[in-house]
């Protein structure tokens, strides 16, 4: 939020009242300042010029996260079935149901799954709880979504979970690779970083996504690879670079092995066989490997669209393969480098959230390091074996083996592949417990025990970026109610289990402490992650924490460090693993059923399954509905219209989605975002469509490639309102979809049953906010089947309902902006029209949110003679911020030029 005049994002960190912490949002790991308002429902936010991930510099979800903190959906307090209880009686429950199930059925019949969401303090508890005292590795994260196969890609290669680099490479670069990675949208602070850089000094950016997006906007080669091909392309890429005579022999023959079986692995597919495999031209494919030959200086930066595939791990060591043949790793300016989705996803890689680790980057498998680390907790029992993995682990749920589970901050039931058949295991298993700050969540309604957990702003720990670097997570406002922090439910349980020294933490900074201590346990230097230099630390100096980046083992100068320049590997022989990567397709293939192939994502304003982003107006106000992104070609085949409903069926599943027309898509590929759930839409959940395909290594699920069919849906009649009352149950319609507006919200509705009722169904839709009758007016057009209708409570305007055979094309930005107006009566009628008068500018859709600023607004501002993003910024303001938006404002000049030219 702007602040004395100055842009969203960017403060300085001296003033007085602010509070500095992190966002909540994505693994850049930004620094906040925030200030609570005086009733602590919202908050000022400005980025931290201090902070080395961001320099001051936010996105628009982070600008706007002061507007998130209404406690109206909150869970305040625990409750049992659903009713309230109090805390002892919930906690006596839990770790009841806990032993009884250990006692029957043995440790492995219980398990945690938890977030990257959660603190690294919280992540440290729950593991030490379920590995080192029930003594199983049944705790697994939803990181294993997102970020699992670049663990395996690491450990195979450096033998940890080890990312050599620092975003200042990005910076150093004269080439930066984004390889399924849409940094614009979902990294857009590194985004704003790398296009700085690229202005100022002329870096190369290649992107290679099977999608035009946003990060795009600054490709100087965009290769819209075949989705799941990445391993023939990379493969082709070493094998282009041996032929080429660039690999670095000397680094190669001190610090590697197996580059022989990795290019006879690479080779297997001739020039042509990678041409076919990936859909590209052999002339970008040729550029492109001659853009990594020709400069030393090389970043390939990789995310989810590498992860997420049965062939992730591959994937991974495929990119990496190509950083060791050249050495170009661990120094500036070159090497691999993932960035993760979630703002602690590192966090819990290192204190071993994943089932098959330990904490301390210590590994289940290697009995030295289950010494180290039982001796050091004290612990009665250690896990010998690897847990289940997330998919593993709801489909032992299903199949009864599970008889308790906890979810932390997190939910299955939305988020994970076949998630239908997930919500069907939860509800079948005997004891559920979550842990979250909303008891509305598809997950949540399915719980025997809810426990409120804090939220950003009220929690108080450590969080760890995509850079390794550490950064303290600061509590501004008061817990509410009788939420808890997440380490303090753990230590509870855990003591009532009977383990009560062992928990015994008074304060967060004791659990911070202990970790670090861990991470110096008989290392020396043996292992990447030691931070005991805060073994000793006080609540005071916790508190005080500056961010820093790991290592930082006890007696050693803090300092930003990159690994593996000269070797020192973490292997038993110190060389790295060059891992040969043979090229398979994705598990799944297009049929004459399903012909498409379905690719899933975020959208730019929108994070995971919307719990918080949706509580934010502006920030639903560029995509208030879920949509399926398809290229017009495919459009005309299959029958649909841009603006139209679509039906999207899989194996395992099904969604309805509005259609946008997308040139941006490769022929014979759909997208559709993630965000979407039974909270903000009637049949929406897109990884219910999504199979639970995982890779065999690091067990990620394939969420970019499953083949689906699209249909037109049939509808007798669609609906939009806006109203100062949430709306009815979306699930009583074919489709449905909800979006708060500034002062009530925005309803889209379809169906494919007659309204037999209209009046009744307009006055339901828009009651008061306080339940008072409504005077309402309307207009009819028979013939047309147009229905429209204005509820005036006096003067005051409290909803608008437009009803047609075909969707509507009413401003949606004017409509919201109407509602809790005085009307005049002279301007009800104008309400109906379902317009703006001449003298009202409608703003049209929002395309900058950070500002909101309007499409029309943009086009004015072109109109005026603005030609370049640039411009239409210092005209309009759009863009000036996060400049996420930069892509879209390009995409309007340049139709705008077309157009003209016509």
């Amino acid at each position: 939020m702007a602040d004395d005049g100055e842009m969203p994002g960017i403060s300085d960190s001296s003033t007085d009242g602010w509070t500095a912490t992190a966002c909540p949002y994505c693994g850049v790991g930004c620094g906040l300042l925030a200030k609570p308002s005086a009733d602590g429902l919202t908050a000022k936010i400005k980025g931290d010029r201090d902070h080395p991930a961001n320099f001051g510099r936010l996105c628009s979800k982070g600008a706007a996260l002061g507007e998130t903190l209404s406690l109206d959906d909150r869970l305040l307090h625990p409750t049992i079935d659903g009713r309230l209880a109090d805390w002892d009686t919930a906690l006596d429950l839990v770790a009841g149901k806990f032993s009884a199930a250990i006692a029957e059925y043995g440790p492995d019949s219980v398990a945690l799954y938890v977030s990257g969401q959660i603190l690294t303090e919280d992540y440290y508890a729950a593991n030490k709880l379920m590995k080192g005292f029930i003594g199983s590795a049944n705790i697994d994260t939803n990181s294993r979504l997102c970020m699992a196969s670049s663990v395996a890609g690491h450990k195979r290669a450096f033998g940890s979970d080890t990312v050599p680099g620092t975003y200042e490479d990005l910076e150093c670069a004269d080439l930066v690779v984004l390889v399924g990675s849409n940094l614009a949208w979902c990294h857009p602070v590194l985004f704003q970083r790398l296009r700085a850089a690229r202005e100022q000094r002329g870096i190369k950016v290649v992107v290679i996504d099977p999608r035009s997006t946003a990060t795009c906007e600054i490709a100087d080669l965009h290769l819209a690879i075949a989705p799941g091909a990445d391993v023939a392309l990379f493969n082709g890429l070493l094998a282009h670079l041996a032929q080429a005579g660039r690999l670095d022999e000397e680094y190669v023959a001190a610090h590697t092995s197996g580059l022989a079986d990795a290019l006879a692995a690479a080779r297997g597919l001739d020039f042509a066989g990678i041409v076919a495999a990936t859909g590209l031209t052999a002339g970008d494919i040729a550029d492109f490997y001659e853009l990594f030959a020709a400069h030393e200086r090389v970043v390939s930066v990789y995310s989810q669209g590498v992860n997420q595939s049965s062939a992730g791990t591959d994937k991974v060591n495929a990119i990496i393969n190509c950083h060791l043949a050249t050495g170009r790793i661990g120094r500036p300016g070159m090497g691999p480098f993932s960035v993760t989705g979630q703002p602690n996803a590192m966090g819990g890689r290192e204190v071993g959230g994943l089932a098959n680790m330990l904490a301390a980057h210590m590994e289940l498998a290697d009995p030295d390091h289950r010494r180290i680390v039982q001796t050091f907790w004290g612990s009665p029992a250690i896990a010998a074996k690897p847990g289940l993995k997330a998919v593993e682990l709801f489909e032992a749920v299903g199949q009864g083996r599970i008889k308790a589970l906890w979810i932390m901050a997190t939910n299955p039931a939305a988020s994970l592949p076949d998630a239908d058949c997930v919500r069907r295991a939860i509800e079948s298993c005997p004891f559920v417990v979550v842990s979250d700050v909303t008891g509305d969540t598809d997950t949540a309604i399915l719980a025997d025990v809810l426990l409120p957990a804090t939220a950003w702003g009220e929690k108080d720990g450590t969080v760890t970026n995509s850079e390794r670097r550490i950064s303290r997570q600061r509590a501004f406002l008061p817990a509410p109610g009788e939420a808890r922090a997440d380490w303090w439910q753990i230590a509870e349980v855990a003591k009532r289990l009977g383990w009560v020294d062992a928990f015994g933490w008074r304060h967060v900074s004791e659990v911070f402490a202990e970790y670090a201590a861990l991470t110096g346990a008989e290392n020396g230097g043996r292992r990447d992650l030691d931070i005991s230099a805060h073994a000793a630390i006080s609540t005071s100096a916790y508190d005080a924490l500056a961010p820093f980046m790991w290592p930082q083992p006890s007696g050693a100068p803090t300092a930003d460090t990159r690994f593996f320049s000269s070797g020192g590997f973490f292997t038993a022989d110190r060389r790295a693993r060059v891992v040969a990567t043979p090229y398979r397709a994705p598990r799944s293939a297009v049929s004459r059923e399903f012909p498409l192939v379905l690719n899933t994502g975020r959208l730019r304003d929108q994070w995971h399954t919307m719990t918080r982003t949706a509580k934010a107006p502006r920030l639903m106000t560029h995509a208030a509905e879920p949509a399926l992104e398809v290229h017009p070609r495919d459009c005309d085949r299959y029958g649909l219209a841009d603006g139209g409903l679509a039906l999207v069926r899989s194996v395992t599943g099904e969604a309805v989605l509005r259609v946008i027309l997308s040139d941006g898509q490769r022929q014979g590929e759909v997208f559709a975002p993630i965000h979407w759930t039974d909270q903000q839409a009637s049949r929406a959940r897109i990884d219910a469509l999504v199979a639970s395909h995982t890779d065999p290594v690091s067990g990620q699920p394939e969420a970019k490639f499953t083949p689906v069919t699209v249909t037109p849906l049939a509808t007798h009649w669609h609906a939009f309102a806006v109203t100062l009352t949430p709306p009815p149950r979306l699930q009583d319609f074919r489709y449905g979809a909800k979006a708060r507006t500034a002062s009530g919200w925005r309803v889209e509705l379809a169906d494919d049953a007659p309204l037999d009722d209209l009046e009744s169904f307009a006055r339901r839709l828009l009651a008061t906010d306080d339940g008072r009758l409504v005077d309402l007016l309307a207009y009819h057009d028979q013939a047309a089947g147009q229905h429209r209708y204005a509820a005036m409570s006096g003067a005051r305007l409290v909803g608008l309902l437009f009803v047609s055979p075909a969707p509507l094309a009413v401003p949606r930005a004017w409509a919201a902006e109407q509602l809790g107006r005085e009307v005049a009566p002279a301007d009800r009628l104008r309400l109906l029209a379902g317009r703006p008068g001449d003298e009202v500018r409608d703003k049209g859709a929002i395309v900058c949110a950070c500002l909101e600023v309007g499409r029309n607004e943009i086009l004015d501002a072109i109109r005026a003679g603005c030609a370049t993003a640039t411009a239409v910024g210092e005209a309009s303001r759009a863009g000036t911020n996060c400049g996420s938006c930069r892509a879209e404002i390009g995409r309007l000049i340049d139709a705008a030029r077309i157009q003209k030219a016509g």
